[in-house]
């Protein structure tokens, strides 16, 4: 399948930095290039059907019609269309982008800085590639499809300790598949929900604010020393690793730090999977959700080992099946779901209204 693209940002340095990275693979070919939003949606309106773009990057601070003006715009015209936005660096950005997912963006890529290579780093390049292509994927796939069944193993019988702990890890698609997870707590879980994704320092907070927009638990940053509160959703916050610890009366306790990234993350799943062994004696259910790479594997060995519960993700629903895909190779799933089922089996595991046995 080749993966048709549209660039839509008001610099042509932009446009031709990024149509030279995207071309670089094979199965991906820019269709148009765009300087504003009005020109993007004429553009569109005068491409044949088999030339319209399966993707459309986004830019959202333009002259004559900016990114937000035009988006929905864009999917009135072609409502399966990928929009990705771009955006800076910065909470404005954060913000911009969170608010443009709402609006029914697929995704955010954060625009990269000169110090940091620009769009020669080879981190925003395969994280570039990834989304496109991913989101292609998915967009390309017919609109309903049979309900995914379990695989891998079934769930461990019931009768064991109750977890004490939801932890969550996810990337690259993450923020969707997160607001999926969330949506189908319509119960808050009787203990805390810890969540790593991999993003950048500032669009963390941003990310925490659009969950807790979507009417189920509270959610927010996690801040260190805090105890960890049942029903609250707590991200780690962006460039920190979040740890928890064992407290007083055995309230569990967040702990950030800076130390060395893993899998080339921080925050990573795999240093906060291991301080909750410790501090959990096991009683957790790990998931994990759509990203590039494998963190998150060895920390779910880690659980799996202490006797917790591990969930992953399914490859038809994933953006990129490396973390998830990763932990069902090493056997450690006992299911395969989409978010929005992976959350009834954590309702199911309490008991709680609204959960599938």
């Amino acid at each position: 399948m080749t993966v048709r693209v549209m660039l839509c940002d008001d610099s042509p340095t932009a446009r031709t930095a990024m149509g030279r990275v995207l071309e670089a693979d094979p199965a991906v070919r820019v269709v148009a290039r765009a300087g504003d939003g009005r020109q993007a949606l004429e553009m569109l309106a005068a491409l044949p059907v088999a030339e319209r773009p399966d993707v459309l990057l986004l830019d959202l601070e333009m002259p004559v019609m900016d990114g937000m003006t035009v988006l929905p715009l864009l999917l009135r015209a072609q409502p399966r269309l990928a929009v990705i936005v771009a955006s800076a660096l910065t909470q404005k950005g954060a913000e911009a982008s969170m608010a443009a997912m709402r609006a029914g963006a697929a995704d955010y890529l954060p625009k990269p800085t000169a110090a940091g290579g620009g769009v020669r780093d080879p981190a925003f390049q395969a994280e570039l590639l990834a989304k496109v292509k991913g989101w292609a994927r998915m967009r390309s796939a017919p609109p309903a499809r049979p309900a995914p069944r379990p695989v891998v193993a079934p769930p461990r019988a019931g009768g064991g300790p109750r977890p004490r702990v939801i932890a969550v890890g996810s990337s690259t698609g993450g923020p969707q598949a997160l607001a999926a997870f969330v949506r189908a707590l319509r119960v808050a879980p009787p203990v805390p929900v810890v969540v790593v994704q991999h993003m950048p320092a500032g669009f963390t907070a941003m990310l925490a604010d659009h969950l807790a927009r979507l009417g189920g638990p509270p959610a927010a940053e996690a801040r260190d020393g805090e105890t960890l509160r049942p029903g609250h959703i707590y991200l780690a916050p962006g460039d920190r690793h979040l740890l928890v610890e064992g407290g007083a009366g055995g309230a569990l306790v967040a702990r950030l730090n800076s130390g060395p990234a893993e899998n080339f993350c921080r925050p990573a799943v795999d240093p906060m999977l291991r301080s909750l062994v410790a501090a959990c004696e096991g009683r957790i259910t790990a998931v994990i959700l759509t990203g590039m790479g494998s963190d998150g594997m060895l920390g779910c060995k880690a659980v799996a080992a202490a006797g917790g519960t591990v969930l992953a993700q399914d490859e038809a629903s994933s953006v990129v099946w490396g973390m998830p895909g990763a932990v069902a190779r090493a056997g450690l799933a006992q299911v395969l779901l989409p978010p929005d089922q992976l959350a009834e089996r954590v309702m199911a595991s309490f008991n709680l209204a609204g959960g599938v046995a």
